[in-house]
C-alpha cells in the first residue's frame, strides 16, 4: 500500500477519530493555540500601529523593533521558554509555543496597521477636522475605516503564518496537528504523517478564505468599486499610494 493508500486508510478508520489522540482532538488543540496567538498579537499590534500611524512619528524605529520578530527563529524562542514552563509546571509546550507565535504574528499586523493609518489621505483628514471632528473622532471615523483593508490583510497574513507554524508545538510535547506529523515520522506511519500535513494545509487555506470573507463584508466599497468601476459615490475611503504598495508587496 502506497502513502496515499495509507492516508486514505488512516482518515477512514473510525478509531482514529476518537480519544485523546484522535483527529478532532488534534484539530481542536491546533486551533486553540493558533487562535490565542493571533488574538494576542492583534491586541498588541493594532493599538500600537494605530496610535503611531495617527501621530505619524516614530514609525521607522517601531517597525524596525517589531521586525525583530521576523529575524528570530520561532523555534529558538520556544526552546528558550520551554525550560521555564517546565520549572513552573505550566501546560507543557503550550505557553512557550503560544508566546513564540505571538512574536511571529505581530510584525505583519503592526506594519500594515501603521502604514494604513499613516497614509490616509491628508486632505480627507483635514476636511474632517474642518468639520469639527476631534482627533479621536478623526481616528475612529476616518483613519481606521480607511486603513481597515490593510489592517485585515495584516491579520490574514499573520493568521496563516501562525496556523502553519503552530506544528512546532509538537516538538515540545503539546500536540496538535504537529503531533500527528511527529508521531507519523517516528512510527514510520505515512498515513498519520500525511493526515497531519494535509489537515494543516486545509486549516491554513480555510483561515485564508475566512479572512477573505471578512474583508469583503467589512469593506463593501471595495467590492462595489471592483464590480461597477469608479462611479461617483462608490470609491473607497482614500488610502495613499504607499499603503496600497505595501498591500501589493
Amino acid at each position: 500500500m502506497g502513502a496515499i493508500g495509507e492516508f486514505v486508510d488512516y482518515i477512514t478508520t473510525g478509531a482514529n477519530w476518537e480519544g485523546a489522540n484522535g483527529i478532532p482532538t488534534a484539530i481542536a488543540e491546533h486551533v486553540r493555540l493558533s487562535a490565542l496567538a493571533v488574538v494576542v498579537a492583534t491586541l498588541i499590534a493594532v493599538p500600537a500601529g494605530v496610535l503611531l500611524g495617527h501621530a505619524r512619528r516614530g514609525g521607522f524605529l517601531a517597525v524596525s523593533v517589531v521586525n525583530i520578530g521576523r529575524a528570530i527563529p520561532t523555534f529558538a524562542i520556544i526552546a528558550l521558554l520551554f525550560p521555564i514552563s517546565l520549572r513552573y509546571n505550566v501546560e507543557l509546550g503550550f505557553w512557550p509555543t503560544a508566546v513564540a507565535l505571538v512574536f511571529l504574528g505581530i510584525p505583519p499586523i503592526f506594519t500594515n496597521t501603521y502604514t494604513g493609518v499613516r497614509d490616509v489621505d491628508r486632505g480627507v483628514v483635514e476636511s474632517a477636522e474642518a468639520m469639527g471632528l476631534r482627533p479621536r473622532q478623526v481616528l475612529l471615523r476616518v483613519e481606521m475605516p480607511s486603513a481597515s483593508p490593510l489592517i485585515l490583510t495584516g491579520m490574514r497574513v499573520s493568521a496563516v503564518q501562525v496556523v502553519a507554524t503552530a506544528t512546532l508545538s509538537a516538538l515540545v510535547g503539546y500536540g496538535g496537528l504537529g503531533g500527528l506529523i511527529i508521531r507519523g515520522v517516528s512510527q514510520q506511519d505515512d498515513g498519520k504523517l500525511l493526515t497531519g500535513a494535509v489537515l494543516v494545509a486545509v486549516l491554513a487555506i480555510l483561515t485564508e478564505l475566512s479572512f477573505g470573507v471578512v474583508e469583503r463584508r467589512t469593506t463593501p466599497w471595495l467590492r462595489r468599486g471592483a464590480r461597477r468601476g469608479p462611479a461617483i459615490g462608490l470609491d473607497p475611503p482614500p488610502v495613499a499610494g504607499r499603503a496600497m504598495d505595501s498591500l501589493i508587496a
